[in-house]
């Protein structure tokens, strides 16, 4: 059985671990205890800031800090950062392409009982409309310790995004290297591609087993930067494949199957059918039964697959 950990807990030991590496600074909007950013906070008090319940404004002081040379980490919930403070993101960060980066908790279905308003399923499709803007979904904590300190290299603004749920580890620390915009090969396969992001990526590895059991071969590619997004594989996975699936625990509208559809239409077009929540807001209730209920499970993603091969020339 593999170790569980919710990505936003990485986020909050990356910075902590990274803090004597780099000299960044870290931001909260009176959510740290649940943005898990506290843990940097215990060990750098004097580089830690509560904004407090002002998001717009916290992003702007991020923005603030950005254009005097520091490296800032702006955290909230992802329903906070990419909805509520937009704006400032968008003019503040964006336009002058500012080195800040987001760190947004909380994101997706996997919120729970804390329902709709609070499940941001939007937030990949918002960030990928921000020139400039690089957009990051890790799979599990090891990949999120690995995102983290990339974008600290990283020169720009970066959208960082963050789960509450605790998911398989599937990545050995030891051997993962990140590559910003680069995807990684899980699984070879000839018969369909299904290609995840965030917790779907280890699910996207069990509907490949599932598959196996079917006599079908399945490529997996994770693709944890949804923007700038590795089309190169995309299409090499399109020509040798011939069928692709998504999977996102994000809207099928505007994230990473509205990237992998893009990509593919304009070099390779091959059949994508997507896996994630449909035009529909979240509700409350426990993660597994949400999860069931939008579909996001390996088997809707063997479904999937098996419509996308059907859909072959």
């Amino acid at each position: 059985m593999a170790e569980k950990i919710a990505t936003r807990e990485a986020y909050g030991n990356a910075l902590a671990e990274l803090g004597d590496k780099y000299n960044f600074v870290v931001l909260d909007a009176d959510l740290s205890a649940a943005t898990k950013t506290s843990t940097f906070k215990k060990k750098f008090p004097k580089r830690h800031f509560n904004c407090g319940i002002a998001e717009g404004n916290m992003m702007s002081v991020a923005a603030g800090l950005a254009a005097a040379g520091k490296i800032p980490f702006a955290s909230t919930f992802a329903m906070f950062a990419a909805g509520r403070a937009f704006e400032q993101i968008r003019n503040s960060i964006g336009y002058p392409g500012l080195n800040v980066k987001i760190g947004a908790t909380h994101a997706g279905i996997t919120v729970g009982e804390d329902g709709a308003t609070h499940q941001c399923n939007e937030d990949l499709a918002l960030m990928r409309t921000i020139p400039g803007m690089t957009v990051i979904n890790p799979a599990d904590a090891v990949e999120a310790r690995a995102a983290v300190e990339a974008a600290i290299i990283h020169h720009g603004p970066v959208y960082l995004r963050f789960g509450r749920y605790a998911v398989p580890v599937i990545n050995d620390k030891s051997t993962y290297r990140f590559e910003l915009g680069k995807g990684v090969d899980m699984r070879d396969g000839k018969d369909v591609t299904i290609i995840a992001t965030g917790i779907m990526v280890d699910m996207a590895l069990t509907a490949a087993e599932l598959l196996k059991a079917e006599g079908v071969e399945a490529r997996v590619i994770n693709i944890h930067t949804i923007k700038p997004l590795d089309k190169e594989l995309v299409l090499d996975a399109a020509r040798k494949t011939g069928a692709i699936v998504t999977a996102e625990e994000h809207s099928v509208i505007g994230g990473l199957g509205s990237a992998v559809a893009e990509a593919v239409t304009a070099g390779v077009p091959v059949p994508v059918v997507r896996v994630g929540v449909e035009d529909c807001y979240g509700c409350s209730g426990a993660v597994p039964a949400l999860l069931e209920k939008f579909g996001l499970t390996p088997a809707n993603i063997v479904a999937k697959a098996k419509i996308a091969m059907a859909m072959k020339k």
